[in-house]
């Protein structure tokens, strides 16, 4: 092979290259991210080495809904990122009580959430009671395992500003691969 021939080869090498870091590195760093699950918080929904796509985009253009599984940073330190379900919206009172949610919409309607991802018996749950009034831009998310999850009932709301997105598709393990639309109550 002639040395212009060998040019030419590696010419052709790093265009492909550059052109697939110019569609990649902007997808992966504004538009999805991966997260990997730590600790039991989620479970049964997500478990511990769970490897999760995230949206980062969507809540640009739409507002976060009831029922969606978020990746935030946790308001205690912006460092760490935490995962949990939004349970509570923007002007909105959040009620538990023998661990049963109610939610009191900003015109007073009331509705009790059912919770078809909770598995953990109410015997084995904290039962601690706690109201609270949301916000603008405030949110009230809790882990799926009520009684292993760090969240809202004990560091408060989540603001807007801290969401870095939705769980929109588990990539590992390989049995589990799953699209997550939100869920409706």
């Amino acid at each position: 092979m002639s040395i212009k021939a060998g040019f030419s080869f590696i010419w052709e090498v790093l265009q492909v290259v550059i052109v697939a870091l110019a569609i990649v590195l902007p997808i992966r760093f504004f538009v999805f991210q991966p997260f990997i699950v730590k600790g039991a918080s989620m479970e049964p929904s997500f478990h511990g080495g769970d490897y999760l796509i995230v949206d980062e985009i969507s809540y640009r253009f739409t507002e976060p809904q009831r029922g969606e599984v978020l990746v935030f940073k946790y308001p205690l330190d912006k460092t760490q990122r935490f995962i949990k379900r939004i349970i509570g919206l923007p002007g909105e009172k959040v009620d538990i009580e023998a661990g049963r949610i109610t939610i009191t919409s900003p015109l007073g309607d009331k509705k009790t959430l059912d919770e078809p991802y909770i598995t953990t018996p109410l015997s084995e749950m904290i039962l601690e009671n706690n109201s609270l009034k949301l916000g603008r831009d405030e949110y009230y998310v809790m882990g799926d395992n009520r009684a292993h999850s760090f969240d809202s009932r004990s560091w408060g709301v989540l603001k807007k500003e801290d969401i870095v997105g939705r769980v929109v598709f588990r990539a590992w393990p390989p049995l589990d691969v799953t699209l997550f639309p939100a869920l409706s109550y």
